[in-house]
C-alpha cells in the first residue's frame, strides 16, 4: 500500500512541478501519510521534490514575476525557521499534525470552489506587499512542516492573473528556493536519513515522468476535468485525514 500512495503522490508531485492541475502537489504528503508518519512522508518527499524542481526550472528558468519572489522569500524564510522550531512538537503529536493537514487540504479544496463559483466577478490586482510575506511566510511554514505550500502562494499570486506561463514559473522558482532552503533544518532535525536512500532512489525516476507529463498536459489540455478528479482525491484524503479514517487504504485493500 505505501508504495501505492507514494508512487502516486511522487507523479502527482511531478505534474503539479510543470504547472498543471494547480495545487494536485498538496495531495502528496496527506496520501503518503495514509500509510506511513506524516514526519516520514515529509523526509522521504524532499529530496524528490527537489528532483522534481531541477527537472522543472528547465522549462520555466527566467519566466517568473520578480516582485513576487521579492515578497514572498524573506516570509518564506521566516516560516522555515517556524516550522522548524515548531517540528517537534507537531512529529511527538502526529495525530494533530494529520488533522492540521487534513484541514489544509478541506480549505483548499473549499477555496477553489468556492474560486470556481465567483471566478467571473474576480479583477486582476496586486495585493499589498504584506500579503505577499505573509502567504510567503505561510507556505514556507506549512511547507516546512508538510510540503503543503501551495496554497498560501496560490492565494497571494492567484488575484493578479499572471500570464499562465509566469504564474506557473513563479510558483516553480518559489519553491525551487524553498526546497533547498528546507535541506538546513530538516539535516539539523536529523530528517534527511540514509535509511530512505533506496526508497527514494526507487522513487526519483517517477518525478521525471510526472514533470514530462505534466509539461505534455500543460500544453495538451485544459485543467477542468483534471482539476476536478484531484480535488475530489483531496478532498476524500483530507477527510480520512481528519476523522482517522482510511477510506483509500480500504479501496486497496
Amino acid at each position: 500500500m505505501f508504495w501505492v500512495t507514494a508512487a502516486l503522490a511522487v507523479i502527482l508531485v511531478g505534474i503539479a512541478k510543470a504547472g498543471f492541475g494547480g495545487g494536485v502537489g498538496a495531495v502528496a504528503t496527506p496520501l503518503m501519510a495514509l500509510t506511513i508518519s506524516v514526519t516520514d512522508a515529509a523526509s522521504i518527499l524532499l529530496p524528490l521534490l527537489i528532483i522534481a524542481d531541477i527537472f522543472s526550472l528547465r522549462h520555466y528558468w527566467r519566466i517568473y514575476d520578480r516582485r513576487s519572489l521579492s515578497l514572498m522569500l524573506p516570509g518564506a524564510v521566516v516560516g522555515i525557521a517556524l516550522g522548524a522550531f515548531l517540528f517537534g512538537y507537531f512529529s511527538d503529536n502526529e495525530r494533530i499534525l494529520k488533522s492540521i493537514l487534513g484541514a489544509v487540504a478541506l480549505a483548499f479544496v473549499a477555496y477553489q470552489g468556492g474560486r470556481s463559483l465567483i471566478l467571473g466577478a474576480l479583477v486582476k490586482m496586486r495585493p499589498p506587499a504584506w500579503v505577499g510575506v505573509t502567504m510567503g511566510g505561510a507556505a514556507g511554514f506549512t511547507s516546512t512542516l508538510a510540503h503543503a505550500g501551495g496554497p498560501p502562494a496560490t492565494i497571494y499570486l492567484l488575484p493578479q492573473m499572471l500570464p499562465r506561463d509566469v504564474f506557473v514559473g513563479t510558483n516553480v522558482v518559489f519553491f525551487a528556493l524553498l526546497n533547498v532552503m528546507k535541506l538546513i533544518p530538516y539535516a539539523l532535525l536529523g530528517l534527511l536519513r540514509v535509511g530512505n536512500l533506496t526508497t527514494i532512489l526507487i522513487l526519483s525516476p517517477l518525478a521525471y515522468v510526472g514533470v514530462r507529463l505534466g509539461v505534455y498536459l500543460n500544453r495538451s489540455f485544459t485543467d477542468k476535468w483534471f482539476n476536478r478528479v484531484v480535488y475530489g482525491l483531496l478532498f476524500i484524503t483530507g477527510v480520512e485525514l481528519v476523522s482517522g479514517r482510511s477510506l483509500i487504504t480500504w479501496l486497496f485493500s
